[in-house]
């Protein structure tokens, strides 16, 4: 007989609220999600443009078996829901010398690849690293990113029982020294070290321990069909189906608590909505400044919110392009790497910038007269002054100049940090929430409990960490914690579950993976 059910509210439908509602609303609870945009996805967005929507967040999908799995959780597969095409070529490399370097999917492509590249010896390096971020992924997957909540106690048992892994780890270097003693080639250290960009930080002051980030890509890089924001899309669909529902256009104005726990959510016009439990899809820094309320601001400590990750200043438009033969994922390198992270350690716009161009029409068969393009700029996180649009404009298109790219463009829109800041209350613009600097850094990302009763996180400010397939991860540890407090709270009720089940699924439960992540 079906038991009446707990009252969830998801407060922003990012992939990491949305993963968590899909769950839920399967489990046979009721969801509610609400979402201060016009649209789901949160930083997976999009803008207007004369060729169609452009995407105007994340461009690469890696970690495909996260959305199979959540997929599949819920009696549903990926591929009903969305179009995904593998990338054979990972992304094409440009210097200003003139040299370029394409990284395949395929490893001995990679490796003869860069053997053309630079010589035999940058092939012997480059299969060195590739076997070392694979036992590093291997030993980090199961304690630390597929687990809720890592402890240090727990990985360095897992350190202990492989003794090897400590000089894989290389504990006391940042990502940047270890690969300069990895790689005799610096066009090679600066190619690997741009994943630690991937995560909000920098090769400079972030743990060596994040090359790992690579094997993940190597693993695979998918192409949504239609744009990324199709994916959230896709989910949020699906959510509604399970009974979800989502309101648009909703400002969260507080999270009302009562007798030392959740109770309900407040929105800006007084509507008050009943919650058993809170799940917060937004940056955790804006429950720490009081955005949500003072009781919700105790929440976290300190050290969940600080240091801020990196920003970015975003391209979006469409437009006729001339000069180098682009592929989907192009990166355009400074003549200096230490340059770029020295101006934005000392909270200043680089002025040797390296750019990522994302032309997103790529791959779709024959390019089109008009493409879409996003182009991607790391920046500090708030700053005085911000970055305005006319010295964004003429140091992103000069460089690219200097490559002989070159567009012919209509409408162009600039996202600067202030604006993400405006988009994503509390973050300071930081598009990847506390910055991953620090050997203890991915200890103090908050996790998806926290010390308010009710009150769970889910999204790239929290762990496993920034990107898609991280986000996705904590929406499954947010909805598996909230299925779990139940359980405790209620030990003789069994919840009505969509599909005849009486439990959560398998694959709920935190486990380790032969998958990559990203």
């Amino acid at each position: 007989m079906a038991m009446a059910r707990d009252r969830v509210v998801v407060i922003g439908a990012g992939l990491g609220g949305l993963s968590s509602a899909l769950r839920l609303a399967h489990a046979g609870l009721d969801v509610t999600v609400l979402e201060r945009a016009s649209h789901p996805g949160g930083k997976m967005r999009t803008l207007p443009s004369v060729a169609g929507p452009v995407d105007a967040g994340p461009t690469v999908l890696t970690l495909r078996p996260v959305f199979e799995a959540l997929f599949a959780d819920v009696g549903e597969r990926l591929c009903d829901h969305v179009t995904l095409t593998a990338e054979p070529t990972l992304a094409r490399h440009w210097w200003q010398d003139g040299s370029t370097l394409d990284l395949f999917s395929d490893a001995e492509a990679s490796a003869a690849a860069i053997r053309a590249f630079a010589g035999p010896r940058a092939e012997t390096e480059f299969r060195a690293f590739c076997a070392r971020a694979a036992r590093l992924y291997a030993a980090f997957d199961g304690p630390m990113m597929r687990n809720p909540a890592p402890t240090l106690a727990r990985l360095t048992a897992t350190v202990l029982r492989q003794p090897a892994l400590i000089a894989a780890m290389a504990p006391h270097a940042t990502l940047a020294a270890s690969l300069a003693r990895q790689f005799t080639d610096p066009r090679l250290r600066q190619i690997f070290g741009r994943y630690a960009t991937y995560v909000g930080g920098s090769p400079y002051a972030c743990p060596a321990v994040l090359g790992l980030i690579w094997h993940s890509e190597a693993q695979g890089v998918w192409r949504v069909q239609g744009g990324m924001h199709r994916l959230a899309t896709a989910v949020a669909g699906l959510c509604a189906a399970k009974g979800a529902t989502i309101r648009y256009g909703c400002h969260v104005a507080r999270i009302e608590v009562q007798f030392g726990r959740t109770v309900a959510v407040i929105l800006s016009d007084g509507a008050r909505i009943p919650a058993s439990h809170v799940v917060f899809n937004g940056d955790p820094a804006a429950l720490a400044q009081g955005l949500l309320g003072q009781p919700a601001r105790q929440a976290l400590p300190a050290t969940a919110t600080a240091p801020r990750s990196l920003s970015a200043c975003v391209w979006s438009f469409a437009a006729t392009p001339a000069g180098p033969d682009l592929l989907h994922h192009n990166v355009f390198f400074g003549a200096s790497a230490k340059s770029e992270f020295d101006d934005l350690a000392a909270n200043r716009m680089p002025t040797d910038p390296t750019l990522y161009v994302c032309a997103q029409d790529r791959g779709d068969g024959p390019p089109s007269v008009v493409e879409r393009f996003e182009i991607i700029q790391n920046a500090p996180p708030l700053s005085n002054p911000q970055p305005e649009a006319e010295p964004c404009n003429e140091r992103t298109f000069r460089r690219l100049e200097q490559f002989g790219l070159t567009f012919s463009p209509g409408l162009m829109h600039l996202t600067t940090p202030d604006m993400f800041n405006q988009l994503f209350p509390g973050s300071a613009g930081s598009l990847y929430g506390r910055s991953p600097q620090g050997m203890m850094a991915a200890f103090q990302r908050p996790t998806a409990r926290t010390k308010l009763p009710g009150l769970y996180l889910a999204g790239g400010g929290v762990h496993p960490g920034a990107g898609i397939p991280m986000a996705t991860l904590s929406g499954q540890h947010a909805a598996a914690a909230i299925l779990k407090d139940l359980a405790l709270i209620s030990p003789s009720r069994r919840m009505a579950m969509r599909g005849g089940m009486s439990t959560g699924s398998a694959t709920m439960a935190a486990k380790p993976s032969a998958s990559s992540a990203s």
